[in-house]
């Protein structure tokens, strides 16, 4: 059987190749009906809001934090998967292209339904267009991050952020999958509390 081998992919054309694919999925999100900017008529850089209706509309918010931490585990996830068989700017488009997945996936109805059900963002509504791209532009910073930085300190950036978001907001990263895949009353009982 003959050994597959991956042409290399240098750093420059991945990137030109992953805002090529922040511009798909900023299209395919406009297709889908998603609003380009906060419903408020207004852009914001940071807000600050928990479960607002402003939360995932502005440039920034809490959540892209935890989109930075995509970025982290995708490249060690990538990494992982691959070893050697595709360079760091061939796993920074894969990972790209998994993100932007998520973020027409994450604004369907059946995700945002979901959301509203089975957390405490009750006036969930996804994400504005701005707020999308952000997310996967924090992703890619993530990703950069954990390329250039000794995996240890990946792996306290990736704690600390988590710790901090528990505290500050009442979610992080593992939180919102857990409510997302497998939902737990006394979890939403606590966030709420906050």
């Amino acid at each position: 059987m003959g050994h597959f081998t991956i042409p290399r992919l240098s750093l420059r054309a991945a990137l030109l190749l992953s805002l090529a694919l922040v511009a798909a999925t900023a299209a395919i999100l406009l297709w889908m009906g998603r609003s380009p900017i906060c419903s408020c008529g207004y852009i914001k850089l940071w807000h600050g809001g928990r479960n607002d209706a402003e939360t995932s509309q502005h440039i920034a918010d809490w959540y892209t934090y935890s989109h930075v931490l995509h970025g982290v585990i995708f490249y060690w996830l990538l990494w992982a998967i691959f070893r050697g068989r595709l360079s760091v700017a061939a796993r920074l488009a894969v990972a790209v292209l998994i993100e932007g997945a998520w973020e027409i996936f994450e604004n369907t109805s059946f995700i945002i339904n979901r959301y509203r059900s089975q957390t405490i963002s009750l006036g969930y509504a996804g994400d504005s267009v701005i707020n999308s791209v952000s997310d996967m532009l924090a992703m890619i910073a993530g990703f950069l991050v954990a390329w250039r930085l000794p995996a240890w300190v990946t792996v306290v950036l990736l704690i600390a952020t988590e710790a901090v978001l528990l505290y500050l907001i009442r979610d992080n990263l593992l939180l919102n999958i857990v409510m997302l895949l497998y939902p737990l009353e006394w979890i939403r009982q606590w966030q709420a509390g906050g």
